[in-house]
This record gives structure tokens, C-alpha cells and sequence, in this order.
């Protein structure tokens, strides 16, 4: 509404002011942020171990191992979301990474013994390009990662690691029917990422899907997308969120802090490949990103926060009378 003000000339008397949306009350205490939910019995503390239990009780459920990293989308399914980009990056990462086993993964982590994880925050904090235009360019993103393909991989553990992608809101009243066709057709045609793609209804309890991830992908297309709820979710429960840098979803998510960033579009597919391998790779990054966004949430996107910004938007609309 903004850009349409500014077309058609419309004057506005004071600056607007943003009220983000909040992280509810329910998702909260599910994830162990303290909120009016809580009680002796049920104290933040409490409901992380209680996280756990359902984490792993969902996963098992799934079908899931424990070394599998599972990518999640939540959203109704047209190509405004980009789940068919989100899907094309999950070829391309099946395609061209590989993923080693057994005696394989021992000798690459036996010749990169020499390397640290403090490596890995280091070249965190020194990841971040941007274009002159302070939007991160396909140019850009694939340069910095470039540089990630060099970088040293955790080396927690030599079991197989797989990359599972689970589709949410299946059956949505929202959902484009020829959107849906099209990505079917595209995963007929590649029997190893089908196996790899998980479906779910829509669903309104979302905690226990929140809680079996790991990593979130907000991958809407920057059309008409203002702020995406599921985003802050996402960051609530702790998961790193890989997002496109297009419309709210570049506000809210701190690239290489508390998530990464890649390109709208094909252009954004192979970066958003190469960082799907990177946090695959790379558990204790993944830990910190999703710690980092935890934080951000607790400071900035619950509930008593957007009371607070409403409350102060409205007084000064009354005092401005």
C-alpha cells in the first residue's frame, strides 16, 4: 500500500509505523519461551525436554534417521512461495553433492583433522557480501560460497547424512491446482529426490512439525509478501532459516547470523543448493544460526512486543488528533 500511495501521489501526515506479527502464546510455550502459559509444572525449562520427547517421537514417525537434516516448508503451494525453486535446488544439491559414506567420509575427515570449528565462526562472520544496492546479487552469493565450498566440514559423526524436504499445507484452500501438477510432473521424473520430498496436510498444529526440523525455507518470490509469521515461528523453535531476499523474509532474517539468504528466482536455486549442503554439512553453524534466531524472537517477536508497538502507534495517532 505504500508503493500505491507513492503512484498515486497520496500525502501521508506522519511517517508509518511497522507492527510486526508475533510469535503466539501456544507456539511459545511449545517451544520453551516463556509466556503466559507457563506454569510450576510447566516452566520453560520443562517444555524443552518435552520439545525433545516430541522431536524425536515425530521423527520416528517420519521415518527419519538421526543424521537426516529435514528442510521444511510450510505455506500454501503456489508460485508465489517457490516450493518448485525449493525443489530444484534440492536436485541440484542431490545431483551435483553426493553425499559420502563409510570409509569415505573418514578420509576427508581425516585430512581435514587440522582444521577447527572456530574456523567456522570466523569465516561466518566474514561472509557477508553485498551489491552496491544492499540486496545480495546471484554474483555475490555465488562467490561467497565458493569460498564455503573450501571450508571445513563438521566432523560430527560418519553417518550417513541425508537431505529430506518436507512440503506443508497440502490440500490448502490457497493452493494454485496447476502449481501443484507441475511440481508432481517435475518429481515424476527424478525418482531419488521423490523419495527424499515428504508430504503433510494443512494443518493448524504446526508445533510438532516445528519441532522435528531442522531447517526452515522461506522461499516466497518477494511478490505481495510483506511479513511471513512462519518465518519467527521457525526461528522460535530454534531452526536456521534459508530465505530468499525479496520482500519481508530480508527483514527479518540476519543473513549469515541467524540464517542464509539467496536470490529470487532460478538464479537463486543453486545457491540455495550449495547452502542446503552447507548446513548439512556444517551441524554446529546450523546450531548457532538457529540459536541466534531464538534470540532475535525472544527480543523482538512476541506477543508482549507487538502490544507494545500497537499501543505506542495508537497514542500517537491520538495525540497527532
Amino acid at each position: 500500500w505504500l508503493t500505491w500511495c507513492q503512484e498515486e501521489n497520496i500525502k501521508l501526515r506522519s511517517q508509518p509505523a511497522l507492527v510486526p506479527l508475533a510469535v503466539n502464546d501456544e507456539l511459545a510455550f511449545v517451544a520453551g519461551i516463556p509466556c503466559s502459559l507457563n506454569t510450576p509444572s510447566s516452566s520453560p525449562e520443562k517444555m524443552l525436554e518435552k520439545r525433545q520427547l516430541l522431536r524425536d517421537a515425530v521423527r520416528k514417525e517420519m521415518g527419519l534417521k538421526d543424521n537426516d537434516m529435514l528442510v521444511m516448508s510450510l505455506s500454501s503451494i503456489n508460485a508465489g512461495k517457490g516450493q518448485l525453486f525449493l525443489l530444484e535446488a534440492a536436485h541440484l544439491f542431490i545431483d551435483q553433492y553426493p553425499l559420502q559414506t563409510g570409509s569415505e567420509v573418514k578420509k576427508s575427515l581425516d585430512i581435514r583433522h587440522d582444521h577447527s570449528t572456530l574456523g567456522v565462526k570466523h569465516h561466518l562472520r566474514g561472509l557477508v557480501l553485498k551489491s552496491s544496492n544492499g540486496d545480495l546479487s546471484s554474483r555475490d552469493l555465488r562467490t561467497r560460497n565458493s569460498h564455503r565450498r573450501k571450508m571445513l566440514f563438521d566432523s560430527q559423526g560418519t553417518e550417513e547424512q541425508a537431505l529430506k524436504v518436507l512440503i506443508g499445507s497440502v490440500g490448502s484452500k490457497s493452493n494454485k491446482i496447476s502449481y501443484v501438477k507441475e511440481i508432481l510432473r517435475f518429481l515424476s521424473q527424478l525418482a531419488k529426490l521423490s523419495e527424499s520430498v515428504l508430504w503433510t496436510p494443512t494443518t493448524t498444529r504446526v508445533a510438532s512439525l516445528y519441532s522435528a526440523a531442522d531447517v526452515y525455507v522461506m522461499n516466497s518470490q518477494g511478490l505481495g509478501e510483506t511479513f511471513g509469521r512462519v518465518t519467527v515461528e521457525a526461528m522460535a523453535f530454534g531452526l536456521p532459516v534459508l530465505g530468499t531476499d525479496a520482500g519481508g523474509t530480508k527483514e527479518i532474517v540476519d543473513h549469515n547470523v541467524t540464517g542464509l539468504l539467496h536470490p529470487v528466482g532460478h538464479p537463486g536455486t543453486q545457491v540455495l543448493a550449495e547452502n542446503l549442503r552447507f548446513l548439512l554439512k556444517n551441524p554446529s553453524a546450523r546450531k548457532q544460526m538457529g540459536m541466534e534466531g531464538r534470540k532475535k524472537v525472544e527480543r523482538n517477536y512476541l506477543k508482549k512486543h507487538m502490544y507494545k508497538r500497537f499501543v505506542e502507534v495508537l497514542t500517537r495517532c491520538m495525540r497527532s488528533r
